[in-house]
């Protein structure tokens, strides 16, 4: 009986040689071998550690956001998702990779049955027994060409696509939780910038009132004083909403509440990250998960036109078991009650109104579109890497002339506010630089946060954020989850 079995299982796997799958061919990548040159980009530079392998913990300075980030990795529900996502599609890979094995099941049965005297041929009341034993294969399809295999390779390539997308999931996060603590920083630092102003706008105002009083100021200058006081107030409370809803966006982001011990932040101003190497564009069809998991895709699509094309050929499906049956126990296994079955079914395709064409047709026509999604995905991420080295060399240079803005602005407002307290020039001239040298305090600050974020963006867009420590792999292992057999 079970050499019988071990014979089937044999024959199956030598008739299941054949593969109806395309060769898959990668498609070149449709951008340029170098990235873009001209007057926004810096020079390129070698890169002695490409921006992937670089561990978040060793791009961003900062021990407040390198724990925030560990925080939301542990706790972030997005990511919970995308790691639960992979066990899914492990389990739907297992569940169609079991269709290439025989499935073995053992019986065992009994019964007993009372015949009335009037339905008896013998005219007498009978009793029958009737036991079996059974172990048998049901329905095992013979893979002769390929069909569950071409599947099963699918379900496959979907999987490591999932764990592509956890890559990608974790890297948006990281990105994610950097700009929101940076947003947030700044915010804070525009709050107060904003209570330190009104502090010399309430001042200000108190000093014109007096002198009002006394005849220097006019009714004019007193009104213009407080319009900068109210103008003010104004931007205290924007500020003040501001900072409560980055704190709930960060919240969000870390699926948890900010933690109380978070050490003290830098400022902005200080060295908070570290410098990326851009590489070369081709470094990032290896790098990006988001690419990665559009090629797992077409190499699954490109499976699933092998299944379409297996299905115009004859299939063979075999259900055979073998066993022992006997009308009482205790005779069920001696000699002599052995029992089997064997049950060969072929299946030939030769009417279906064009509906395995047509299967063929769709399959062919989601590897195109599978094809034009990996290439969208690099032309992408091009675009992003290019984006972001434009915004770096560019705010570079403008965050120097905001610098000498600030500076010159401040020159303005202690010139002007001498003037006005001797009596040589308006009031007018004093609170336009006051309102100058504000405006320019709060726009370096913006540029900056606008910098930091479009390095953490370039980062991200490089494919860095996956590792923790830069001496880490980036790459995931591509094996197949590993064969429950019960």
């Amino acid at each position: 009986m079970s050499k019988s079995l071990l014979s089937l299982a044999i024959t199956a796997a030598v008739l299941s040689g054949c593969s109806l799958i395309p060769d898959y061919q990668q498609p070149q990548a449709p951008v340029a071998a170098q990235y873009p040159q001209g007057p926004a980009y810096s020079p390129a530079e070698a890169a002695n550690q490409a921006a992937a392998e670089q561990g978040w913990r060793q791009f961003f300075h900062d021990p407040a956001l390198q724990q925030l980030i560990q925080t939301a990795l542990v706790n972030n529900r997005d990511l919970r998702v995308a790691a639960l996502n992979i066990d899914a599609y492990a389990a739907q890979y297992q569940i169609q990779r079991a269709d290439l094995f025989p499935a073995i099941s053992a019986n065992g049965s009994g019964s007993r049955q009372r015949t009335p005297a009037r339905m008896s041929q013998t005219g007498e009341a009978a009793i029958s027994s009737q036991y079996s034993a059974t172990l048998g294969v049901s329905a095992y399809e013979l893979d002769l060409f390929g069909r569950v295999r071409s599947l099963s390779e699918q379900a496959l390539q979907t999987y490591f696509s999932s764990e592509e997308a956890r890559r990608s999931t974790q890297i948006s996060l990281v990105a994610s939780v950097a700009n929101a603590y940076l947003t947030w920083q700044a915010d804070k630092e525009l709050l107060k910038l904003t209570q330190d102003t009104l502090a010399a706008y309430e001042e200000s105002y108190r000093l014109t009132s007096r002198s009002n009083e006394v005849g220097v100021a006019s009714a004019l200058d007193l009104s213009q004083a407080r319009t900068s006081v109210e103008n003010a107030r104004v931007q205290l409370a924007r500020y003040t909403r501001q900072v409560a809803q980055d704190e709930n966006s960060l919240t969000l982001l870390l699926g948890t509440s900010i933690p109380a011990n978070l050490p003290s932040a830098q400022p902005l101003s200080a060295d908070l990250l570290s410098e990326l190497p851009a590489g070369l564009p081709s470094e990032l069809l290896q790098r990006r998960p988001d690419i990665l998991a559009a090629e797992h895709n077409l190499k699954a699509a490109n499976a699933s036109i092998g299944a379409a094309r297996a299905a115009f050929f004859p299939s063979i499906s075999l259900t055979a078991n073998a066993g022992t049956l006997s009308p009482d126990m205790g005779g069920l296994f001696k000699g002599g009650s052995g029992t089997w079955s064997f049950a060969p079914q072929i299946n030939i395709p030769i009417f279906n109104a064009g509906s395995l064409r047509a299967s063929l047709d769709y399959s062919k026509i989601q590897k195109d579109i599978n094809v034009a999604q990996y290439e969208k995905s690099i032309q992408t991420a091009f675009q992003e890497v290019s984006d972001g080295l434009a915004a770096r060399q560019t705010y570079n240079q403008q965050l120097q002339a905001q610098r000498d803005f600030v500076n010159a602005n401040q020159d303005y407002y202690r010139l002007a506010e001498r003037r006005y307290r001797i009596g040589v020039d308006s009031n007018l001239t004093f609170l336009d630089a006051q309102r100058s040298l504000f405006s320019a305090q709060q726009a370096l600050i913006t540029d900056r946060l606008a910098q930091l974020t479009s390095e953490v963006n370039l980062y991200k867009a490089l494919g860095g954020g996956w590792n923790e420590q830069g001496s880490q792999k980036t790459e995931v292992s591509k094996e197949a989850p590993p064969l429950k057999l019960f």
